[in-house]
This record gives structure tokens, C-alpha cells and sequence, in this order.
């Protein structure tokens, strides 16, 4: 029979545990809840002129350094955040791309995460073939990662993605292959 200091540990360590398990889904609820009022605040893509980067993790999957979110930057570290803010890389251009896509998509962050998803769901089966098929082979990927490393690319309007839009599967996948 045990005595009762060891049933005592053992309920505490419990209690501890849960605690912890409180205390990670309170700060990842937080995290998730913190982009609602960037969702609220949100104007047309044609008034966004600069997008400030701020810190969320819960959004962005391990590896990825920013997501564009109705005209915002969300970025895993407050290092990221800070290099998006100081100055114009490739990747703030990659950004401002999918900003000027949200503005060639009727002036719509809603039409833009649609589309964005649909095509997405329709380019699934390219996990199969690639790790991240779906992600890199969304129209909208496409041409940000085609031209990201062109800073002149954002004096026009970025409307690329319709031509990749237009290709079957495989087509985007040599695409990727050969060219990107």
C-alpha cells in the first residue's frame, strides 16, 4: 500500500502537468486571437502602401519567415519582424507581391484568400511529387517567388499569376523545376 506523501507527489506533479497544458493552450489561444483585430482594422489593398510587420508564431509554420495578412506581415521572431521593418529585401518584396496580387484580385483581401485557397486545394495532389507541392505551386507563390528578386518588379502590377493560374499541374511543376 503507498503511503500518502507519494499519492500527495503524485497529484501535485498532475496538477503541475496541467497546469502547463492550461497555461500552452491560453497562449496559443492568445496568439490566435491576436490577428482578429488586425482582420477588423483592415482596408483595401489599394490604401495598404507599406506593411509593418508584426510577431505571431501560432501562424506561421516552422521554416516560413512571414505571411501576408490582410496588410499585415506576420513573422515567427521579433528578429524576423525587425528585418522586414528596417529595410526592402526579397522577402519584404515577396510580401508586397501577394499585396499587389490582393490588388489586382478586385481590390479584395477576401477574394485573395479565396482564390488563394481554391488554388491551393487544386494543386494538393502535388504533395505526392514534392513536399510543399500545394504551397509552392499556388498560383500566387509562383510569381512571388518568380520575382521576388526583382525589386522593379512592384512599379507594375503583379497579375503573373493568372498565366500560371491557367497551366495544368504538371505544367507548374516543370515550371518550378526548370525555372524557379
Amino acid at each position: 500500500m503507498a503511503s500518502p506523501k507519494v499519492l500527495t507527489l503524485g497529484k501535485t506533479k498532475n496538477y503541475l502537468v496541467f497546469l502547463s497544458l492550461i497555461r500552452t493552450f491560453a497562449g496559443n489561444m492568445w496568439m490566435m486571437l491576436q490577428v482578429i483585430p488586425l482582420m477588423w482594422r483592415a482596408v483595401r489593398p489599394s490604401k495598404v502602401a507599406d506593411m509593418p510587420a508584426v510577431v505571431n508564431s501560432f501562424w506561421l509554420r516552422k521554416g516560413y519567415e512571414g505571411l501576408t495578412f490582410f496588410g499585415t506581415i506576420l513573422t515567427p521572431t521579433q528578429t524576423d519582424a525587425d528585418q522586414f521593418n528596417k529595410g526592402f529585401s526579397e522577402m519584404k518584396n515577396h510580401e508586397m507581391i501577394h499585396l499587389r496580387q490582393a490588388q489586382s484580385c478586385g481590390d479584395s483581401w477576401m477574394r485573395f484568400y479565396l482564390l488563394y485557397i481554391w488554388y491551393w486545394l487544386k494543386a494538393l495532389p502535388a504533395n505526392r511529387k514534392m513536399k510543399h507541392g500545394a504551397y509552392l505551386l499556388n498560383p500566387f507563390e509562383m510569381e512571388a517567388y518568380a520575382r521576388m528578386h526583382d525589386l522593379d518588379y512592384l512599379k507594375g502590377e503583379a497579375t503573373e499569376w493568372r498565366r500560371f493560374a491557367k497551366m495544368k499541374l504538371n505544367e507548374r511543376l516543370d515550371f518550378y523545376n526548370h525555372r524557379l
